[in-house]
């Protein structure tokens, strides 16, 4: 499969680029940041802000010209914040509507034009969408969306073979993760190996009756 993965560089992103490498196919990097050092071998295209659609359609142009067209994407790039909705700004909102909820609708409408022959496309929600503690409303909102824009673009696509499905990951055992929160019990965090293993498995055709379904990831603890 020829597979884009939106937040290629960061922790998550590079275990997803990682884990589909390993199983054989071709991978894209998409992401804002501006690539440095060792990029796993993908195609990687750094700099390109995600949240603007003609950019996005112009990165996606250039990958389907490179590889011949594309089969899946996974919308890894997003963002967090903790604040409360008393003391917080408004703008938060709209931040991450932008960075969790604008750039996996743009991307996959831009990728989705090009699985002219079917296609896979994986999104990453959060567990806390549906169960939001202080401090997290306007991720937690944003996440919500992913699970709507999930349902809805599953239902519009089944007709052209498109798969839309999400991930929804308890907190995320990164470096970022783990010096925010240096005192919290890690034992139902998710690794971002173990992460991506359930998006590759969810690109697959294995997972060939699976679309609109939206999964929770979490370990036992």
């Amino acid at each position: 499969m020829k597979i884009i993965v939106t937040g290629g560089l960061g922790a998550l992103g590079r275990a997803v680029v990682a884990e589909l490498a390993a199983r054989g196919h071709e991978v894209a990097v998409v992401d804002v940041a501006t690539p440095s050092g060792e990029t796993q071998g993908a195609m990687t295209l750094g700099g390109v802000d995600l949240t603007d659609e003609a950019a996005v359609q112009a990165a996606y142009g250039t990958i389907a010209d490179r590889f011949g067209g594309i089969d899946g994407l996974v919308n890894v790039a997003g963002g967090f914040l903790w604040e409360t909705v008393a003391d917080g700004s408004l703008d938060s909102w709209d931040r991450m509507y932008r960075m969790n909820l604008r750039t996996a609708v743009i991307s996959s409408r831009a990728a989705a034009a090009h699985m002219k022959a079917g296609g896979a496309i994986v999104n990453i929600g959060a567990a806390a969408a549906g169960n939001a503690a202080m401090g997290m409303a306007p991720y937690a909102a944003s996440k919500a969306g992913i699970k709507a824009f999930t349902d809805s673009f599953a239902d519009e696509l089944k007709g052209r073979s498109i798969r839309v499905n999400a991930v929804l990951p308890t907190i995320i055992d990164t470096p970022t993760n783990r010096a925010d929160m240096p005192d919290a019990d890690r034992s139902a965090w998710v690794t971002p190996t173990g992460a991506a293993k359930a998006i590759a498995f969810l690109l697959s055709a294995d997972a060939g009756t699976i679309t609109g379904a939206s999964i929770p990831l979490s370990l036992p603890g």
